[in-house]
């Protein structure tokens, strides 16, 4: 038995993940998840996740941009003792946030691959589209936990590759829609 490692983010219908709570990296629409009017129900697969995670997953940017704020964030206490794990080639040690549990570097995806052979549950990967992006086309990743939120970017960071693959299908797992026009699809892969 492999542990599970599920990508969770928000999505707009376009496809874009970056840029969902502030400053625009891909395109000019920084914040849309701030600009759509909030509906409580529609995170409520946000705290399902925190009573399943037990191992975080990051690309080195998105490490270093949570990271700082995570460790401080009342929102975020459920991770700060999980054991977390940072892929980059060029990270070191000693640029380790002091404070927010115990932290890993892993250089490659063979080196995921050996994490999701060793004990433990799931491990979830959060915003690092790139990385994603990497484990899919490796085969890795088990589940997508989206919501998509209806607005259009044109422009931005993709979670799926653009390039020709081999068709990979999809198991709906869960789904809902909400008032404010977001929809929760949580899809297994299949393997």
């Amino acid at each position: 038995m492999t542990r599970e490692l599920v990508y969770t983010g928000f999505m707009s219908l376009d496809g874009v993940v970056d840029s969902p709570g502030g400053t625009a990296e891909g395109h000019r629409s920084g914040g849309w998840v701030m600009d759509t009017e909030f509906v409580p129900e529609a995170y409520s697969l946000k705290a399902e996740e925190l009573a399943d995670t037990t191992a975080l997953l990051f690309g080195r940017r998105s490490y270093e941009a949570f990271a700082p704020v995570w460790r401080d964030s009342d929102d975020h206490a459920a991770y700060k003792d999980l054991p977390k794990y940072v892929v980059s080639a060029g990270l070191s040690e000693d640029s380790l946030i002091e404070g927010w549990g115990p932290t890993t570097i892993l250089r490659s995806a063979d080196d995921v691959a050996k994490l999701k052979q060793a004990d433990g549950g799931a491990i979830y990967i959060h915003g690092s589209a790139e990385l994603a992006r990497r484990l899919a086309d490796a085969d890795l990743i088990d589940r997508y936990n989206l919501l998509v939120f209806p607005v259009l970017l044109g422009a931005g960071k993709s979670l799926f590759a653009r390039s020709d693959r081999d068709k990979q299908p999809l198991r709906l797992r869960d789904s809902a829609t909400y008032a404010n026009g977001v929809t929760k699809l949580v899809y297994e892969v299949a393997h």
